[in-house]
C-alpha cells in the first residue's frame, strides 16, 4: 500500500512540475497577459481583421520600440504597427481575463500559445 501511495505522489508531482515548465515556457505580452499565433497568417502577414481582431486583438507596438532579437514589428493593413515573434504576428484572447489566463490554446485547432 505505500508502495502505491509512493508512486501515486511522484506522478502527481511530476505532472505538476511539467505544468508548470508549460507555464514557464509561455509567452506574454508586457501587461502578462498569453500571446498567441494564428495558423491562417501567411509568414509576417496577418490574417486576422475585422471580426476576428475583435476576440483576437493583434498585439500592438509603436514604430521605434524595441524587445529582444526574436521580436519585430509588422504593419498591418491600418498601418499600425503588429509584433510578431520569430516572424509570426502575435494576438491575445477576448475570453482571457487575468494573467496566466491561456483559455484560447488550440481553439479551432488554430489557435495556439506563443512558446519561447
Amino acid at each position: 500500500m505505500k508502495t502505491i501511495m509512493m508512486r501515486s505522489a511522484l506522478v502527481f508531482v511530476a505532472i505538476m512540475l511539467l505544468a508548470v515548465g508549460a507555464q514557464a515556457a509561455m509567452l506574454t505580452a508586457k501587461n502578462g497577459m498569453t500571446l498567441y499565433v494564428f495558423d491562417k497568417d501567411k509568414g509576417s502577414v496577418s490574417s486576422c481583421y475585422g471580426f476576428c481582431a475583435y476576440f483576437w486583438p493583434p498585439y500592438i507596438g509603436t514604430k521605434g520600440e524595441k524587445m529582444n532579437k526574436h521580436w519585430t514589428l509588422v504593419k498591418r493593413k491600418n498601418g499600425k504597427m503588429q509584433w510578431a515573434y520569430n516572424g509570426k504576428p502575435v494576438y491575445l484572447y477576448k475570453a482571457d481575463k487575468k494573467k496566466g489566463d491561456m483559455t484560447g490554446d488550440g481553439k479551432e485547432g488554430i489557435w495556439h500559445i506563443v512558446k519561447q
